[in-house]
């Protein structure tokens, strides 16, 4: 995911990968506001993922396009790619400064004069005991707010590079979380998404160990004013029964939800060391549908991870179809430096597309079964900041055939389906 954020013409930040660099990347922009616009003349701030070998070579290319684009700006490199491997993009003509996830969110550390001189201020992710504080009060670009409540991760998967670049989980308190979700609905968002690293192993490292559910129970009575949430992505292992109690009974959560499952092939998932098996995700699927049928689910998976055969690669896509998976995120795999999976015995790089081009087409066409079946139905929808989009209940995102309200939630008809998507009329 790409995203520019503008404060005037002197401050453009491009975001790519998960909802929480979205978070962070506005989260800069409202730190950086401190500074004044002189300060922050003609600087870009690339949020870089890690999450892949793509990923990363999304951020160097913006950094190149952002130097075409802009001879004249100041060039900062930061997010999990700056944190990962911070000599890549200081070895790059076009940084002028690489910044770690902690000190991204520092105003001074964007300044360019005698008491800001180092090029590389990057600390240790390991040692970061708490979260950011999140400040936010509205997202310029967004109809939903995005609320960070969660960052880090203690689980070693043998594929992922993220714990090095974000550090151990931690959790923001409730209190904190509470009040920031009164400034974003006091902003104009009354969809909000919590974000997180690892978002189910909330509250493990506070006072009394609170739960992911807790947290939605206190702040959905907390504040009315969320009339919609949604998570982001969930671990499949550790949905207890509270939290799937929200997930199908409670209407202000919205029939969504995103799993990691990472792979269909009980090997792979072994190798990969995730916590769960192809039949619990499945068992889950089937219960969350049971309970709450009009729930979209959406799931990461990798294609092509070492070792994969041509079994383990049909047993992959199979669990598109046996999830129902219509929001399917698809991730060739890349080996990351460090990670054990870089050491197990790699497939080719034309194997590895090869099989991400098959798994995308099964999720595509699972998908547009999906989209089809939703025209001529009464939806409820979210109308984006441009007036002329947004996404349904089930996160089904809409074009509309004339402008409706901006962050209004309406009655949209849903009256067809092309290429680019659904289509949509508001509903008298």
């Amino acid at each position: 995911m790409n995203l520019d954020n503008k404060s005037g013409p002197a401050l453009t930040i491009k975001s790519f990968g998960c909802r929480l660099n979205i978070a962070e990347s506005e989260a800069i922009r409202t730190s950086l506001a401190s500074l004044g616009s002189g300060a922050v003349d003609q600087l870009v701030v690339v949020n870089g993922c890690a999450v892949t070998s793509g990923a990363m070579r999304d951020a160097s290319a913006a950094v190149r396009r952002a130097r075409r684009e802009q001879p004249d700006a100041r060039i900062i490199v930061t997010g999990c790619a700056a944190q990962v491997d911070p000599a890549r993009f200081a070895a790059m003509p076009e940084v002028d400064r690489v910044l770690g996830n902690a000190e991204k969110f520092d105003p001074i550390h964007y300044r360019f004069d005698a008491n800001v001189m180092h090029r590389i201020i990057v600390g240790d992710a390991m040692a970061l005991t708490r979260t950011a504080p999140q400040l936010i009060p509205a997202f310029a670009d967004h109809a939903r707010g995005f609320l960070e409540v969660q960052n880090g991760c203690d689980h070693r998967c043998t594929f992922c590079v993220i714990p090095y670049g974000r550090g151990p989980s931690r959790s923001v308190n409730i209190d904190h979380a509470i009040a920031a979700a009164r400034r974003l609905t006091g902003g104009g968002h009354a969809e909000l998404v919590l974000t997180g690293v690892d978002l189910t192993s909330y509250g493990h490292d506070l006072p009394g160990t609170p739960t992911l559910a807790s947290l939605i129970r206190t702040l959905l009575d907390a504040v009315p004013a969320v009339h919609r949430l949604r998570l982001g992505s969930i671990d499949v292992a550790e949905i207890d029964d509270a939290l799937f109690e929200l997930l199908t009974d409670e209407p202000r959560m919205m029939p969504h939800v995103h799993l990691s499952l990472q792979h269909g092939d009980d090997l792979m998932l072994k190798r990969m060391k995730r916590r769960h098996s192809r039949a619990q995700a499945i068992a889950m699927v089937e219960r969350l549908k049971s309970a709450r049928p009009e729930i979209a689910i959406g799931a990461d998976l990798i294609a092509g991870f070492p070792t994969e055969d041509e079994s383990a690669a049909l047993a992959n896509e199979s669990l598109i179809d046996a999830c129902d998976i219509v929001f399917s995120h698809i991730f060739p795999y890349s080996p990351r430096e460090g990670t054990p999976a870089a050491r197990m015995p790699q497939l080719s790089r034309t194997t590895v597309k090869a099989r991400a081009t098959a798994l995308r087409l099964v999720g595509s066409t699972h998908r547009n079964g999906w989209l089809s079946s939703l025209v001529g139905t009464r939806q409820r929808m979210l109308v984006e900041r441009d007036g002329m989009s947004g996404h349904l209940d089930n996160f089904a995102r809409v074009r509309l055939n004339a402008p409706a309200a901006a962050g209004s939630i309406c009655a949209v008809t849903i009256i067809g389906l092309d290429e680019r998507g659904l289509i949509g009329k508001e509903a008298a």
